[in-house]
């Protein structure tokens, strides 16, 4: 079997069906285990051992019932830009960069705010030499 590309992502050769499909952007666990029994194709099954009728299967029905990679990518920035648009609280969050559902900002949003570290002690490197 050749390389299998669903909705333009190549999927890892040596995966598990069932976990393969979860590197396309919209498809999870829970997900990827609904096409497996819809499509009937073993979830233990490696990915390079799928036939091509099974992976024109699975082509077709994620193209057809589900919505995944650059469709959903694009509704949730006209989902985020709307938001921007209407001047909403989450909207304002999104511009800012900060999160947007109500968690503390005090502390522990470093990684939203790109890891910044504004405290002087705090992400410095060890002296290089020892006194």
């Amino acid at each position: 079997m050749a390389i299998a590309r669903i909705v333009g992502v190549t999927l890892p050769q040596n995966k598990r069906v069932i976990i393969g499909l979860t590197y396309i952007f919209g498809i999870g666990n829970t997900l990827s285990t609904k096409i497996l029994t819809e499509t009937k194709i073993s979830p233990s099954i490696r990915i390079k051992d799928l036939t091509e009728d099974q992976v024109k299967q699975l082509r077709d029905y994620i193209e057809k019932e589900i919505q995944a990679e650059g469709e959903l990518r694009r509704e949730r920035m006209s989902n985020i830009k709307r938001l921007k648009e209407i001047n909403s609280y989450r909207g304002s969050r999104h511009t800012k960069g900060l999160p947007s559902r109500g968690q503390r900002t005090k502390t522990n949003n470093r990684t939203v705010r790109g890891n910044i570290r504004r405290t002087m002690g705090s992400g410095r490197r060890p002296s290089a030499e020892k006194t």
